[in-house]
């Protein structure tokens, strides 16, 4: 399926609650947050077994390098989670996606602290009928005992998010990130910290 009918056809199924949100205790005396991070669409271009790398960026590649990195917690908001496996795939800084050779697409597990960190580009931007998608950059997340998350990263300041049915809605509003200079070099950084859900 080619990307424009994908887009044209595919229902919207952004859902969830906020990246932020409340803790209360539950019943068990255990804390329940309401911090779960929102869904996405999968989009037609996933591809699994994707290689362990944090590093996307080959030498082909133009565009403004960027890293992506944050922590994933469980659903009380804070405690990190070890092992969670993070994909991610996006398509180059001329909106094409390879869909043959893995090439910006890479998966790894983040270590005892929950951390995860990759190395990319900025994404470019393909005309979904006569709109522009924003930049973006797909996850898809799996831990055992969690609900599966499948969602999207956003940039702030992109003029495309709200004319996108799915970047412009409520639920992907915290999605949608700064990029900021993160050290003495000014190397360029998002930070995504992610919440899963309970099985």
């Amino acid at each position: 399926m080619d990307r424009k009918n994908f887009i044209k056809t595919t229902v919207l199924s952004a859902f969830g609650i906020s990246v932020f949100g409340s803790v209360k205790a539950g019943n068990s005396k255990q804390f329940i947050g309401d911090c779960n991070t929102t869904n996405d669409i999968l989009g037609p271009y996933y591809l699994p077994n994707a290689p362990i790398s944090d590093n996307l960026i080959q030498d082909k590649h133009t565009g403004t390098p960027i890293t992506v990195k944050g922590i994933v917690c469980q659903p009380d908001c804070s405690t990190p989670i070890k092992n969670v496996m993070i994909e991610t795939w996006q398509c180059d800084s001329k909106a094409e996606y390879d869909e043959k050779t893995f090439d910006l697409r890479g998966r790894q597990y983040t270590n005892e602290n929950g951390e995860y960190a990759f190395k990319t580009v900025i994404p470019g931007k393909y005309l979904n009928g006569s709109r522009y998608r924003p930049a973006h950059i797909h996850f898809r997340v799996t831990a055992p005992g969690y609900k599966e998350l499948i969602s999207q990263i956003y940039f702030k300041g992109d003029p495309h998010i709200d004319d996108d049915p799915w970047a412009s809605t409520e639920n992907a509003d915290l999605r949608v990130l700064n990029i900021f200079p993160d050290d003495v070099n000014s190397n360029l950084t998002v930070e995504f910290n992610i919440y899963l859900a309970n099985a």
